[in-house]
């Protein structure tokens, strides 16, 4: 697990080296001698402000950044390394009264249970394959192992066709529908399940990821 907090302040180049990596999970060095490959798989895990002053978007509306800032700020990602994370999710700032209220969420043990069927399933299709897991799943057999239906393959086509999604991003969207499906017990991939994967890529949903 690798978390970068402030994503957007890291150099350009400290981030484009990661592209290698998350696509791959392999790191290639090249010295002199020669050119040596070793294992680099790992999850990403990152965060940034909605804006350079940190309060777009908040119910105070406090934010000192134009448009144009904005823009600039989300800029420093590029597109390819955008392309190769699964989920960006917008997280709204959190009042200070439901910071403090005792309210009950769902235990860890649910969340857990249901994360290890989802993973029985997800060995049990893949135990004739090099895979494990649908993240794993090489971009030649996406189609294949996540196979969408009629309205799943026409929502993600409608999606393509506003130009914002690469197909490498297509790809993503559609190992991610297909982890929703397997949570949810679903033996197909369907339109609620690419919906959701869709909304799980905030920043180019918005367009911003040139």
């Amino acid at each position: 697990m690798l978390f970068l907090d402030e994503l957007p302040e890291y150099s350009r180049a400290a981030l484009e080296v990661m592209r290698q990596p998350l696509e791959e999970g392999t790191v290639t060095i090249a010295r002199a001698a020669g050119s040596f490959t070793y294992p680099a798989r790992f999850a990403l895990v990152a965060s940034m402000n909605p804006c350079p002053c940190g309060f777009r978007g908040t119910r105070t509306n406090d934010c000192r950044c134009d448009d144009a800032a904005v823009a600039r700020y989300v800029a420093k990602l590029s597109g390819p390394l955008l392309d190769r994370i699964d989920l960006h999710i917008d997280v709204a700032r959190v009042p200070f009264d439901d910071m403090v209220a005792r309210r009950a969420g769902e235990p860890s043990e649910a969340i857990r249970t249901r994360v290890e069927t989802a993973r029985g399933v997800q060995r049990a299709r893949y135990a004739a394959t090099p895979y494990h897991t649908n993240a794993g799943v090489a971009g030649s057999d996406v189609r294949q192992f996540c196979a969408l239906d009629a309205r799943a393959t026409e929502l993600l086509r409608s999606a393509s066709a506003k130009g914002y999604l690469s197909a490498r991003a297509l790809d993503r969207i559609a190992r991610v529908a297909r982890t929703i499906a397997d949570l949810a017990g679903a033996e197909t991939v369907e339109a609620a399940h690419v919906a959701e994967a869709i909304g799980y890529r905030s920043l180019e949903r918005r367009g911003l990821a040139a």
